[in-house]
């Protein structure tokens, strides 16, 4: 076990014995079936809070209103330096660990659990703004490239490198993805508009549409690929999945292993920078602004829910007008 696990485990075992969990343990259900959060966000939050929940107990808090803005504050300076046994987070993780705390306090103040919100006026630490990094055009098409589509798992794994890139879906959304989601719709064009329904976050879904390349490497992955993959004497499955993107197995991709893909198409690439699974949807949405789009249209291409979020995009592409100009334009220096 490691050690960042061994400290989860830890953290809730104390937590889960302590009389405030079955008031966060209730918040984790209203997440759960109230808001449909995704298992993933509710795995993160259950950790986030089993660590605060864990803090509480050792100062002796047994109930709700019980906490007070000077607990939140605190929480954050032990977190920051680890000083309650779990690792020392980055700024970004704690700014992650206040947001859960956040949602926790305002349900307690909505439910009258608590006569006010501890949380509420506790300042978040201020975040370095990371730009996301975009690969050139040049590196894409290599990488989309680099599987061989002479077998049945490199059709795969074009045809998903194609569609990361074709609509800036994040790996989890596209691994998710079943065979029925895609929709074909017959049009005046040549090879018609496919449109494919996505579900992102908090269940919410989107319709996007694959341009030519990211057809063909769809079409020919459903034609030559996936049903080789999902053959009933081959697959060691004994139900046929409705996913999509299957393994070699012919049962449903694993994020994890869409992941593993993507690091030995860069490799094979030959991309030296770094390559992580949002790369393909952070050079989706910076060339598409670089070509003229529309934020907007951005926005709800990638199923942001704040055209604020968008925005961090136009911020690369001004970045790179200004290396452009100044090792372009004669007299910029």
């Amino acid at each position: 076990m490691s050690g960042r696990s061994g400290q989860a485990g830890s953290f809730r075992d104390t937590a889960t014995s302590s009389a405030l969990w079955p008031e966060v343990a209730d918040y984790l259900a209203h997440l759960r079936i109230e808001r449909g959060s995704s298992t993933n966000t509710l795995s993160s939050y259950e950790r986030d809070l089993a660590r605060y929940a864990a803090y509480l107990s050792s100062r002796r808090v047994a109930t709700p209103a019980a906490v007070d803005a000077g607990h939140v504050a605190d929480y954050l300076q032990v977190v920051t330096t680890g000083n309650d046994g779990g690792t020392p987070l980055a700024e970004r993780s704690v700014a992650r660990m206040l947001a859960s705390v956040r949602g926790l306090h305002k349900y307690w103040a909505q439910e009258g659990r608590t006569g006010f919100d501890a949380a509420n006026d506790v300042a978040a630490p201020t975040l370095t703004q990371s730009l996301p990094k975009a690969l050139t055009v040049d590196q894409v098409t290599r990488l989309i490239e680099s599987p061989k589509v002479t077998n049945p798992l490199g059709l795969r794994d074009r045809a998903l490198l194609e569609f990361l890139y074709a609509t800036g879906a994040r790996i989890g959304e596209a691994v998710a993805l079943d065979v029925d989601d895609v929709h074909s719709l017959q049009t005046t064009g040549e090879e018609g508009l496919v449109l494919v329904r996505v579900t992102g976050k908090g269940n919410k879904q989107r319709m996007v549409p694959l341009g030519r390349m990211a057809q063909r490497a769809l079409g020919d992955y459903l034609t030559a690929g996936r049903p080789a993959l999902t053959d009933p004497v081959k697959a060691r499955v004994r139900k046929m999945s409705p996913a999509l993107f299957v393994n070699k197995l012919g049962g449903r991709l694993s994020r994890q292993s869409a992941w593993e893909m993507l690091k030995k198409a860069a490799l094979a690439a030959e991309i030296t920078s770094e390559v992580s699974p949002h790369t393909l949807r952070h050079s989706c949405a910076t060339h598409m602004l670089e070509a003229g789009a529309d934020i907007r249209t951005v926005q709800e291409l990638l199923g942001h829910a704040s055209v604020t979020t968008t925005q961090i995009y136009t911020k690369v592409t001004a970045e790179t007008l200004q290396e452009t100009y100044l090792t372009a334009h004669p007299r910029a220096l």
